[in-house]
């Protein structure tokens, strides 16, 4: 990562000062593969992250997994989920293990407690101890031994990067994004599973044919229907009460599908003829360079780009308000400065008349 892959994206003001300053780079790209905008170096080679997830789900999708475990929607849209360990939560992975006959120790992603704060403080309370069904990334591990089991492959080292499970998901990758899947870096992610080095454009682009995968083979443009479809119908699936994720789908009523990853990573993904009758799918992928520790760079960017495509409602901006370009306040409740974009941005919908 070099500093001048990246431009000032969104800043933070106190008085008239800018204080702060989030750089970053961001690609807009439908699924024709045209580029609608972009901002910093757009072949900037990094981790997605958990923003992989809906892509690494696709193989146990098209080659029958639902079909043979009876998956519901819910069920589905877990294994694309960066959860927050709710009893939602972990009361639909329960079920999912039963189904797959795999149990909670067959899990190889670690323990922590359950992001959400109401959850966590619950079984503090009672003295309950976090198990592997609250790490986040537990449906993404959960789907990847399904995948062993409907294959018939090993449960044991499903993570290591030569298992057939995760060759599989690699070659998926691969054709998803347009690359090579053994020139995709490969690193190990925060829940052990391999990772794989994206360039932004290439993401922004599997996104778009994952939101409109005219064009692919019958079976996997099937797949990419059910996933999308399951994450827009159960989006605290996705990421759980008060998320982002979970709020932007829920506002935009089956217009978008959302995954944030760690590090400042963000896909969303644009239905055809959401922007225009005749726009086919959009992809776009961001990336902040420091990290967006407190979650607020790429939610700007995100709502920001939404926005300007016309893709939410003037009610769901309103909704959304606490993610997008906000007042700065201090603990008496003074505003004291704002969050807001300092990037520009084309016409899209001009793009399409």
């Amino acid at each position: 990562m070099r500093m001048n892959d990246y431009v000032p994206l969104v800043e933070a003001t106190r008085g008239e000062i800018v204080e702060s300053i989030h750089y970053g780079a961001f690609c807009v790209v439908d699924s024709q593969g045209r580029m609608l905008t972009e901002a910093g170096d757009p072949h900037l080679m990094t981790y997605p992250r958990s923003s992989l997830k809906p892509l690494q789900v696709l193989r146990l999708i098209e080659e029958g997994g639902v079909e043979t475990f009876g998956f519901t929607a819910e069920e589905i849209a877990i294994m694309c989920a960066s959860h927050s360990g709710t009893l939602q939560h972990t009361s639909v992975l329960t079920k999912m293990h039963q189904k797959i006959g795999i149990t909670e120790a067959d899990l190889a992603c670690g323990v922590h407690w359950p992001y959400d704060a109401a959850a966590r403080d619950e079984m503090k309370l009672v003295g309950k101890q976090p198990t592997a069904l609250n790490h986040n990334c537990s449906g993404k591990h959960t789907g990847m031994l399904a995948y062993a089991r409907l294959k018939g492959y090993p449960l044991e080292n499903y993570l290591d990067p030569s298992h057939p499970v995760q060759a599989a998901i690699r070659e998926t990758l691969g054709e998803m994004v347009g690359m090579d899947p053994m020139q995709m870096p490969l690193g190990i992610d925060g829940c052990s599973a391999p990772v794989y080095g994206v360039p932004l454009r290439n993401m922004a682009q599997a996104v778009a044919i994952l939101a409109d995968p005219t064009g692919l083979e019958e079976s996997r443009a099937r797949a990419c229907g059910v996933i999308t479809s399951a994450m827009m119908a159960h989006p605290v699936m996705i990421a759980g009460p008060n998320q982002f994720d979970t709020d932007l789908m829920t506002s935009a009523h089956g217009k978008v599908f959302s995954k944030g990853g760690a590090e400042g990573y963000q896909i969303i993904g644009v239905m055809p003829g959401v922007v225009a009758k005749e726009a086919p799918g959009i992809g776009v992928a961001i990336k902040i360079s420091d990290g967006d520790a407190r979650n607020r760079a790429r939610t700007s960017v995100g709502l920001t780009l939404l926005e300007a495509m016309g893709v939410l409602s003037p009610a769901a901006i309103r909704e959304l308000s606490a993610y997008g370009n906000l007042p700065i306040k201090n603990w008496r409740e003074f505003q004291v400065g704002e969050v807001r974009p300092v990037f520009d941005l084309p016409d899209f919908i001009e793009m399409w008349n």
